[in-house]
């Protein structure tokens, strides 16, 4: 289909905002609309504003889009500090009151999506609704879905036996703790022909990886400080999990699962969020890891329906 096809398109200019004394790009686009929410999209691990340019052109006239690069990726500041779901949520949740203005609905894929629930669930003043995108997070007692872990098992060993799979686990987990095997490994998962040979695996349809695409997710991954947000995401302990985080959950929820996503099981992982959060509304698409960019055409239209039957108060904070 033709409109898949929206691959070499521009990215929007964007701008800065100061926070905690970093600097946060952003990018917005369309007018202020008083009976619709805003939407705020969020990226997920290793990508930025970027990754959502066919969102941001397909639902801008109808409502006013952000999308932000979170501290530590796309053009915001790197700076050296423990990366994870709290610093994330707050920063979101500034970002949302002092320069959206009023409850916006967040839409994030991956790790940003796990960052978005944190918002969603714990500054409820903030979120109007909720879009999770092959959302990233660990739920209790299961082992954990996220992408530095995904990217883990692209190097680990293969498996063996129980014991030895253990003893390779430990040793790899410990290896992954020293400065100069993170220092190699980061050399390894920034070179543009890694990134494409993973963007392959977790793209259905490989004409969506583009050199663009490739080029925006390399950049990035070569400001001074990348290194340092690299480890810091691979060791910061995870945060709250996914199940506490919707049981604190009010507004609406929509997901939205690529189910072609070798990094994640979307019909097991959607039967745990309807487990802690019944009244959602869903939609499988024929997809990889990153619905928005792969089927922009199947997303937006969604999106943005499920934005306009939610209830909008038109109101600031």
């Amino acid at each position: 289909m033709q409109a898949t096809k929206v691959s070499s398109t521009t990215p929007i200019p964007g701008q800065y905002w100061q926070w905690r004394g970093h600097k946060i790009y952003y990018v917005r686009a369309g007018e202020k609309q008083p009976q619709r929410p805003p939407l705020l999209l969020v990226h997920g691990f290793g990508a930025s504003t970027d990754h959502w340019r066919k969102n941001i052109i397909g639902l801008c006239p109808d409502f006013e889009v952000f999308a932000i690069d979170l501290l530590g990726f796309g053009r915001s500041a790197k700076p050296k500090l423990q990366y994870g779901g709290d610093l994330w949520r707050d920063q979101l949740n500034d970002f949302i009151s002092e320069v959206i203005g009023q409850k916006a609905v967040l839409a994030g894929n991956s790790l940003g999506g796990y960052a978005c629930l944190c918002v969603a669930a714990q500054r409820p003043d903030s979120a109007a609704g909720l879009v999770l995108l092959n959302s990233a997070g660990p739920f209790n007692q299961i082992q954990s879905t996220s992408e530095p872990e995904a990217l883990q098992t692209q190097i680990q060993p293969p498996k063996q036996s129980s014991s030895l799979q253990k003893l390779l686990g430990d040793s790899v987990k410990w290896m992954f703790q020293q400065p100069l095997a993170q220092f190699l490994l980061f050399q390894y998962v920034r070179q543009r022909w890694v990134i494409r040979q993973t963007l392959e695996k977790v793209y259905l349809d490989k004409s969506a990886i583009t050199d663009q695409l490739i080029e925006e997710i390399s950049r990035p991954a070569y400001d001074t400080g990348a290194l340092d947000v690299f480890v810091s995401v691979f060791s910061t302990p995870q945060g709250e999990k996914v199940d506490v985080l919707l049981k604190q959950l009010t507004c609406s929820l929509l997901l939205l699962w690529g189910e072609a996503d070798p990094w994640m099981n979307a019909r097991e992982r959607s039967q745990k969020f309807r487990q802690y959060y019944p009244e959602l509304t869903e939609h499988f698409l024929k997809a990889g890891h990153c619905p928005h960019d792969e089927v922009p055409n199947q997303v937006n239209p969604l999106l943005r329906d499920w934005a306009l039957s939610i209830p909008h108060s038109g109101t600031s904070n």
